[in-house]
């Protein structure tokens, strides 16, 4: 008999490409991944590992295999799924993945409900960019995403993959209290062809967004500081070293020494959850999917 741990540290294998990224997949050792090969080896007799330079690569027999493997996991959580459906209890564990943002002004509401509502669910949450997250949803190694888009950039969602809209988040452009706009009650981005901008990571969905908005106001972007974080960029705002992007979500005390403008033709983010289709019928997702969305809602209304 086949065991399911080692099917999965096969599948991982597969997906990630190298024996770290399994371990980083899986949450475990590297020295566990090579373990549980080991040990799978001996199960099929025959190699389906070989070296591949300092890394490993599948051998024909560990592709066949991995090829299974995915199928196989993929039945077992939908068996799970049905069960859990038939139960009709939000119960187990479920984890998640959500964007700074989310992290901070949607989440913690939302779990609270959610552990009032279904005491016996053990939510574990992990902060990532969308990108990564859906990927990991994808995957296996998350149940659930929280991501973004923006109203003029969509982010493609993979097709196996069922997604359902949270609110939409309005975004207003920070800046210094001694800036020229500073006064104004909205503002044009086209107005900002002088400035510069603290932005995200190059690469990061926002940071395409930012320079793709900004150049279709006709404005070249002038990126002069990177911060992940909305606090940090704020202090830099503040500080006046440039101007950047604030959303609603998750802001929190904005400095004494910032202004907050809205832009005349309104910027949003639109906020979704994400899931796999194949566990739709599971009665942790459809819990968590409701207490989002209930606090989505107040977020909206208050």
């Amino acid at each position: 008999m086949l065991n399911l741990e080692r099917l999965r540290t096969l599948d991982a294998l597969a997906r990630h490409g190298s024996v770290s990224g399994a371990a980083d997949g899986l949450h475990v050792t590297t020295s566990a991944v090579s373990q549980q090969m080991a040990k799978l080896e001996r199960e099929v007799g025959q190699p389906l590992l070989a070296r591949n330079g300092r890394g490993v690569r599948l051998t024909d027999a560990g592709r066949l295999l991995a090829d299974h493997a995915a199928r196989i996991i993929s039945q077992v959580e939908q068996a799970q799924a049905d069960v859990e459906a038939q139960r009709g209890c939000a119960v187990g564990e479920l984890r998640i993945g959500a964007f700074p943002t989310a992290m901070r002004g949607l989440l913690p509401r939302a779990l609270s409900a959610l552990r009032t509502g279904h005491p016996d669910l053990r939510v574990r949450v992990r902060e990532q960019e969308p990108e990564e997250s859906m990927a990991a949803v994808v995957r296996g190694d998350l149940d659930m995403a929280l991501a973004i888009d923006w109203h003029n950039k969509r982010m493609s969602v993979p097709a196996e993959l069922t997604r359902t809209h949270l609110l939409d988040d309005s975004v207003d452009i920070a800046v210094p209290a001694g800036h020229r706009l500073a006064d104004r009650d909205t503002i044009s981005l086209a107005e900002f062809g002088d400035d510069e901008w603290i932005s995200w990571n190059e690469g990061q969905f926002c940071h395409e967004w930012l320079v793709f908005t900004l150049r279709g106001t006709g404005v070249e972007p002038r990126i002069a500081h990177i911060a992940e974080e909305h606090h940090t960029q704020l202090a830099f705002v503040e500080a006046g070293l440039g101007v950047c992007v604030a959303p609603k979500l998750g802001r929190g005390p904005v400095p004494p020494g910032v202004r907050l403008l809205p832009v005349c033709d309104a910027v949003r983010r639109h906020v979704y959850a994400v899931w796999r289709a194949d566990a739709d019928r599971r009665p942790s997702i459809r819990a968590a999917v409701d207490a989002l969305r209930a606090t989505a809602a107040e977020l909206q209304h208050a």
